[in-house]
């Protein structure tokens, strides 16, 4: 096994480290000649979606095709999110504690053996502890887009309270969307589907059983 000992920068120091005194040695130099492209790599790298990616594949017109559409969908990405940072936050706190841990467990350690692999054990500690900041820093600017959407959408023409005072326009234009996509080669299990919601929402309609939004809009101020 190769041990190569150098003064790495800290992202080299963590990342590449572990790999470097793993591999061969011509194998290990030719990964630390690519140490400033992984590093870029590692830094721009896409963990989450773009703001692209939320206004296009996410708020497309054919599945939110109202602006209160687009904003309910958009509150319901951003809690999902929020919900998944917190959790992650829990890890990190988790990940820390086990590091004191493993730092406290090394002092004690006699055996070379045991002292190498406790060693491995921080390393990929670390590594994780890495992959985590980065993680919750991509969810939080994922949060920060989909506020910055919500403001954009939420122009006072709708309800922000209750998403159900907007669901009978938008969800019969969103199945009317979708039944302009059936053709003589759609799927019998799909037709049926789409036309018998669609049809019930007519029905429903006319039946005044469900009714349009009133006319007085309620707005978190």
């Amino acid at each position: 096994m190769n041990k190569i000992s150098v003064n790495l920068p800290e992202y080299t120091q963590v990342h590449l480290q572990p790999v470097l005194t793993a591999l061969p040695a011509d194998e290990a130099n030719e990964i630390l000649t690519l140490a400033k492209d992984l590093k870029q790599s590692w830094e721009t790298r896409q963990i989450f979606r773009t703001e692209t990616e939320m206004r296009v594949g996410v708020l497309d017109d054919g599945r939110h095709p109202t602006k209160a559409a687009k904003y309910w969908q958009a509150v319901r990405e951003q809690n999902g999110m929020l919900e998944n940072l917190v959790t992650l936050s829990f890890d990190m706190k988790r990940n820390r504690l086990k590091k004191d841990r493993l730092l406290r467990d090394l002092e004690t350690l006699t055996d070379d053996l045991d002292k190498a692999e406790k060693e491995i054990d921080l390393e990929e500690n670390a590594f994780q502890y890495l992959q985590m900041v980065q993680t919750a820093e991509d969810r939080t600017r994922e949060i920060k887009t989909w506020s910055k959407i919500k403001q954009e959408l939420n122009d006072g023409s709708f309800d922000n309270l209750d998403p159900n005072t907007h669901q009978v326009e938008s969800l019969h234009k969103r199945l009317q969307n979708r039944a302009l996509t059936l053709n003589e080669h759609s799927d019998p299990t799909e037709v049926f589907n789409i036309m018998g919601q669609l049809q019930t929402m007519e029905r429903l309609k006319e039946e005044k059983v469900l009714l349009a939004p009133p006319q007085e809009i309620k707005q978190i101020k």
